[in-house]
């Protein structure tokens, strides 16, 4: 079948109308996040359907923009009744955000959420020492961990003390600027506020300790990013109620969506290869990859990334006896030369 003719039997099955939301997985350039773009896409998407009871947004995402999810359910909730988010496989970071504002949480044997701990960049955070262009992403709970460690563990609790601990932290080499804390802090307390709003919006929200425990698993306790939160876990461990468990039937219907998917976009490869990607006894080549999709049975848009890879010839420094020398070698070099939402 058809994607198009998957997403008409899993309307049918769930009495709903299904939008298909998908970023890359893959390395490098071909790697896509979670963006603001999808914003005005998905309200054209919820135009196009109208006020309806029920509406399924299949989800796959290794996460990215944590100030999209709000904007993203509130926007949905506009046009249904029920909001349900179906989960094939990954939902990871602030796609377990979108997760959490919905009214069920539908997942198979083989989806997983993550923890929704940040990492922040921005112009305070220490340059890269391999790239000064770029900057060190600094993980919110690294941070919190150290002092933790510090005041918990070491049983360090005097003012004099911490400030030292504060002052060798700050100091640190690359340097971390006091100012980047304060983003982190603010990125942390602001992940908080919106986790609680998302799961505050369900038709019939949780307890209030129950939301408490859910996000302080998902911020704090959980120690890893990398964490990855089955559907018995996240229901019977972490108390998130609206978790369901899709039957045999549609867990094999968003089984095959998601293969349709994965091989028109290349998703779960975890390398990325210039030379494999130019081809054998190729000099120049060009590609275009899909690296996300928003669609519905009456709407399609993918975003499109396309690469011109290219042989040249580069010189290579190589220390000799009688001093540096430069080497010619063959590479192969790439640049994007297009990219956009069609």
């Amino acid at each position: 079948m058809t994607k198009i003719d998957l997403i008409k039997k899993i309307e049918e099955k769930r009495n709903s109308k299904v939008i298909a939301y998908l970023t890359s997985d893959r390395p490098g350039p071909l790697n896509a996040r979670i963006a603001g773009d999808i914003i005005p896409i998905i309200s054209q998407q919820l135009r196009k359907i109208g006020k309806v009871e029920n509406i399924d947004l299949f989800l796959f995402s290794q996460g990215g923009d944590t100030m999209v999810p709000w904007r993203l359910v509130s926007m949905i909730r506009e046009y249904c009744d029920k909001f349900s988010v179906l989960i094939p496989y990954k939902a990871h970071s602030s796609a377990t955000m979108i997760s959490l504002g919905a009214d069920e949480i539908v997942m198979t044997d083989l989806s997983e959420i993550s923890p929704i701990d940040p990492s922040t960049a921005n112009v305070f955070n220490p340059a890269d020492p391999q790239n000064p262009q770029n900057k060190i992403p600094i993980s919110v709970e690294d941070v919190m961990a150290y002092f933790d460690l510090a005041k918990n563990k070491f049983g360090i609790k005097s003012d004099e003390d911490l400030t030292k601990i504060f002052n060798k932290f700050v100091e640190s080499n690359p340097q971390i600027h006091p100012l980047s804390l304060g983003n982190i802090n603010r990125t942390y307390n602001l992940i908080r506020i919106l986790a609680k709003r998302l799961l505050k919006s369900q038709n019939s929200p949780m307890k209030d300790d129950v939301i408490e425990k859910i996000v302080d698993d998902l911020t704090e306790k959980l120690y890893s990013h990398q964490y990855y939160i089955g559907r018995k876990e996240a229901k019977n461990d972490l108390k998130i109620e609206t978790v369901q468990f899709a039957d045999k039937e549609l867990s094999g219907l968003l089984s095959d969506l998601y293969e349709e998917y994965k091989k028109e976009m290349g998703l779960n490869i975890d390398t990325w290869n210039p030379e494999a990607e130019l081809g054998e006894n190729a000099v120049q080549n060009r590609k275009d990859y899909k690296i996300a999709y928003i669609e519905s049975k009456d709407l399609s848009n993918y975003f499109q990334l396309s690469i011109e890879y290219k042989k040249q010839q580069v010189n290579i420094t190589q220390q000799t006896p009688q001093g540096p020398i430069q080497i010619p070698q063959e590479q192969v070099g790439f640049r994007i030369f297009g990219q956009g939402w069609k």
